[in-house]
């Protein structure tokens, strides 16, 4: 009879053990669908819960993923409609003038590596066509910066590549998408930032001009673009004021490249450039002169640089320069920009020696 108590011991035991494991798991199998139930309400709950930041976030990524997935291409238009027979994964070998007559996609990798021939081409690369090419909506604006983190050789650490785009400082929603790539033993970051902050920046300056040039020569204007992206001169303005009377020209068309500098002249043929990227003739619209003709009044006179967006009926000034028979303008003397407010009668000096092309 003990043998029989002992054995139904046994089983009670053993039976009450599997009992324990089975409630043992199920309580562990409900505690890990609360906790996967509590940590996706915790995931909603932390996101942005905002469809316009949730897409300008995407926008970044995305965008990001477009421009460092590949080569880019470039697709021409011939009589407005595109040309895929001629378009070419090479677009970084495509003139300037050439790239703002077609669609582009931007793209700075080549087999997997970060291709430093095709980010040396994205100063041709207008900030438009940057932010159309990677898909981002047109109320939207980018900012691209790529920069050397690391490098065996300590004196490339912190050196810029590339750096434009508009300024976020009005934005009220922004995102910045970033990545990195190891060449020749340089570990580069790129970032890509979209925010909503506004329209194309307005960093073309005035930076000399001569109203009296020498020996027969043309009248020509200096213009800087001080961003990374090339700029188009769409919506900007001269405006000359003089004895003559006020006239003024509206650029529809053009370009000046990132960082480049473009030469407004009256003869082009006889125009020295120095490093000028870019020359535009105004002597055929009779904006500035050449030889005995004068645009730009030699004694006293007002030069007005000024840009318009496509829905403004009116241009806002940028540059303004002044000048009068107190300057003393001779021949061959040019008025330069100083670098203070590009609009203060106190940011120009007279100058003997004219450097067109020359910043």
């Amino acid at each position: 009879m003990q043998g029989a108590k002992h054995s139904r011991n046994s089983s009670n035991s053993e039976d009450e053990g599997v009992v324990a494991v089975v409630e043992f798991l199920s309580a562990f199998t409900l505690f890990l669908m609360i906790l996967t139930a509590f940590m996706s309400l915790a995931q909603l709950e932390l996101g942005s819960n905002d469809p316009y930041t949730d897409l300008v976030d995407r926008s970044a990524v995305d965008g990001l993923d477009r421009l460092t997935n590949g080569k880019g291409w470039f697709v021409p238009y011939v009589d407005g409609v595109r040309d895929q027979s001629n378009a070419s994964e090479d677009w970084h070998l495509i003139p300037i003038t050439k790239l703002y007559d077609g669609v582009l996609q931007p793209g700075i990798v080549n087999e997997g590596l970060i291709d430093l021939n095709r980010i040396a081409a994205l100063p041709n690369v207008s900030i438009e066509a940057m932010a159309g090419g990677l898909g981002l909506a047109d109320d939207l604006q980018v900012r691209l910066l790529i920069q050397i983190e690391s490098s065996s050789n300590s004196s490339n650490v912190g050196e810029i590549l590339f750096e434009g785009g508009s300024d976020r400082t009005t934005a009220s929603t922004s995102s910045v998408a970033s990545r990195t790539f190891i060449s020749n033993g340089d570990v580069i970051s790129v970032s890509l930032e979209v925010h909503d902050g506004g329209e194309s920046p307005e960093v073309l300056r005035i930076t000399e001009f001569s109203p009296r040039p020498a020996d027969g020569g043309p009248e020509w204007i200096e213009v800087e673009n001080k961003n990374g992206f090339a700029l188009s001169l769409r919506g900007w303005s001269f405006e000359r004021s003089g004895s003559s009377g006020t006239t003024d020209y509206l650029y529809k068309e053009g370009v000046i490249p990132g960082g480049g500098i473009a030469l407004f002249t009256g003869d082009p043929s006889s125009q020295v450039i120095g490093n000028a990227s870019v020359i535009y003739d105004m002597g055929a619209t009779g904006f500035l002169g050449v030889g005995s003709i004068d645009g730009l009044d030699n004694n006293a006179g007002r030069l007005r640089m000024l840009f318009a967006e496509e829905d403004e009926g009116s241009g806002t000034q940028v540059c303004k320069i002044e000048w009068s028979a107190l300057t003393g303008i001779l021949s061959n003397n040019t008025i330069v920009w100083n670098g203070g407010p590009p609009s203060s009668s106190g940011s120009w000096d007279l100058s003997q020696t004219p450097t067109p092309g020359e910043v």
